[in-house]
């Protein structure tokens, strides 16, 4: 009999839940704290269901961008998808931390990838004004 295969979307899963409990402690802030920083966000939420997101249960994907603020990270980083928590870019396909060096980002707003947004990211219909569609604005 042989071990049932791995579910990624499960795995993704845990993942986002333990970055969210290792991120808070990192930066040395209690559930109750990063409770408050949602609802700077505009998000109402409750110690409660914080902990049940860190536990794996309830884990809510419409706050991703609120916790990543909230936690100075990336959704990226929630994710599991970099190992570094201000890129907003994935690491390589194994998993492993990029050896290559890549340029800092320059960021100018806040966005749903994270605190900030690279240079020159615009949003879906977003494009300057005068831009043609297709085209870089």
């Amino acid at each position: 009999m042989s071990a049932p295969k791995p579910n990624p979307a499960r795995e993704r899963h845990w993942i986002c839940a333990q970055r969210l409990r290792e991120r808070r402690l990192s930066l040395g802030l209690t559930q109750r704290e990063v409770v408050v920083r949602l609802h700077q966000h505009g998000s109402c939420t409750t110690n409660r269901a914080l902990s049940a997101m860190e536990n794996g249960r309830g884990l809510d994907l419409g706050l991703l961008p609120e916790l990543a603020a909230s936690l100075s990270c990336s959704v990226t980083y929630l994710l599991g998808l970099t190992w570094n928590p201000e890129s907003w870019a994935p690491d390589e396909q194994d998993g492993a931390p990029s050896t290559t060096p890549v340029p800092e980002p320059v960021f100018r707003t806040a966005g749903i990838l994270g605190p900030g947004l690279p240079e020159g990211f615009l949003p879906p219909g977003r494009q300057g004004a005068g831009a043609q569609p297709g085209t870089p604005a």
